[in-house]
């Protein structure tokens, strides 16, 4: 269909002096959906096995009209308009994504299949809900046996034995928090791995982790699909940072706002019962500021939200000095959240500083935490000398990831794993799971990969930050 326009035949609304439409009768149309293609192991197998979906047969499951879903079943990456102007939502088509669940016929038969699950990189609260889901799913929905967990990361696959999982194994494993295959970072051998996957047998892959791991999935991905394998891979979004893009949001994430609660109360009754007092805050979120957003405006306690999308500045008029003098003269007390990565590019630090990388290949962040609260003091001391003044520094880095998941984390990664089963079944491959706009989805892991959620500063949610701690935009006139 065409592009959004107002039906010609319909008489145009009239408007307030707002230009707000006083009537609803006003018909549109939408433009033409583009699906976004889902690899599928058939597109390089030739002769792929067509089966009944076991669930048909199930004591406890019932299908009713409509339980299985087909290709014609998809959700609209974007769904926000502005009807006032066609060139605001733009010329070309509406993205579509395949929906999530499962379907009437699948192409592995579950008595051939060996299934092995990874962790990768960090902790993020969930892992071991995702793990436990996973085996539970696809032992109880399509009777698989055999279900391996592959230690310590990537390099696991070619240097250690997989351990072998049954319900009854990870029965608990949701009440803990980490992860109980183990993880790490690095040990990313692309032939090593896919060798010892076809060694081993395995035939479906769960690889759970974020943007790095998954950047590595996307090479396995390509390895299987040139070695024609009949081999399915999934990914399973991790990262407490919340800055996996498409996907409404990352498991662990709203465990680690809950957790970051704790801290920022805190730092609260420490600034408040001080003369002077500041409590300093720091958070995790490299490249994005979601964790210290969401804090923040959970919180209603915090003064000052620093995150790596909005540079800050100390000295001079419209600084982070300036304002905290002003708050420490109404109220007394104030707090600061600081993202990780915020403040990197004023941080000083040496040449060979900058060129440092960690074992994934990101950059190593100076501490923005001590070298902020020794900042703080030094202004002090130089602005007020003789005044009290007293900083106390927060970092629950370690303890908002690493605890069990939440209710609501719990609840997300069952689905997601639930939805990664039902599409490896399926014979969906590189693919990731995930709720696009609140309903799930598959999206294509080399998509998933390169796309990147970071806050939008413009947007209203830090327009709710700003009016919350009333703190500068930090613009340098």
């Amino acid at each position: 269909m065409d592009l959004m326009h107002p039906n010609s035949s319909t008489t145009p609304a009239a408007s307030t002096d707002d230009d707000y439409p006083t009537s609803t009768t006003t018909d549109f149309s939408l433009p033409s959906v583009t699906l976004q293609k889902l690899p599928h192991l058939s597109d390089y197998v030739p002769n792929l096995t067509a089966l009944t979906n076991p669930i048909d047969r199930s004591s406890f499951h019932h299908p009713f009209p409509g339980f299985y879903l087909s290709p014609s079943d998809v959700i609209l990456r974007h769904i926000l308009f502005d009807l006032s102007s066609a060139a605001a939502i733009g010329g070309g088509s509406l993205l579509a994504y395949h929906r999530a669940g499962p379907r009437r016929t699948i192409h592995f038969d579950p008595a051939a299949v060996r299934v092995a699950i990874v962790t990768c990189g960090g902790l993020c609260p969930g892992l071991n809900t995702v793990i436990r889901e996973l085996v539970v799913g696809l032992w109880d929905l399509y009777g698989v046996r055999q279900i391996f967990g592959v230690p310590s990361g990537y390099r696991g696959f070619y240097s250690m034995e997989p351990m072998k999982l049954d319900p009854k194994m990870v029965h608990n494993w949701h009440k803990r928090g980490g992860t109980a295959l183990a993880t790490s970072r690095g040990g990313f051998d692309l032939d090593k791995i896919v060798n010892a996957i076809e060694q081993r047998g395995f035939n479906q892959l769960y690889v759970i982790g974020g943007d790095g791991t998954m950047r590595g999935a996307v090479k396995i991905f390509r390895e299987i699909q040139r070695r024609k394998l009949n081999i399915s891979i999934t990914g399973i979004p991790k990262t407490v940072d919340n800055d996996i893009g498409i996907i409404d949001r990352s498991f662990g994430f709203q465990t680690a706002v809950e957790m970051a609660q704790q801290a920022i109360n805190a730092a609260h009754v420490e600034a408040e019962s001080a003369v002077n007092g500041i409590g300093l805050v720091k958070l995790m979120g490299r490249s994005t500021g979601h964790i210290a957003l969401h804090a923040t405006l959970s919180s209603c306690d915090v003064d000052c939200c620093l995150i790596p999308e909005n540079d800050f500045y100390l000295e001079g008029k419209g600084g982070l000095f300036e304002f905290l003098d002003q708050r420490l003269k109404q109220n007394r007390h104030a707090v600061i959240v600081v993202a990780e990565g915020a403040g990197q590019d004023i941080i000083p630090r040496t040449d060979k500083q900058k060129e440092e990388k960690d074992e994934s290949g990101n950059p190593v962040f100076l501490d923005v935490g001590p070298w902020l609260k020794s900042e703080l003091k030094k202004w002090w001391e130089r602005d007020h000398p003789g005044e009290l003044f007293t900083v106390k520094y927060i970092d629950p880095t370690y303890m908002i990831r690493a605890v069990p998941a939440n209710a609501t984390d719990n609840l997300y990664c069952t689905l997601l794993a639930h939805s990664a089963i039902h599409g490896v079944m399926a014979g969906y491959t590189g693919f990731v799971s995930g709720p696009i706009n609140g309903n799930y989805g598959y999206i294509p892991i080399e998509e998933v990969a390169m796309a990147r959620n970071v806050v939008d500063t413009k947007d209203h949610k830090w327009a709710w930050v700003r009016s919350v701690t009333n703190q500068p935009d930090f613009l340098k006139c």
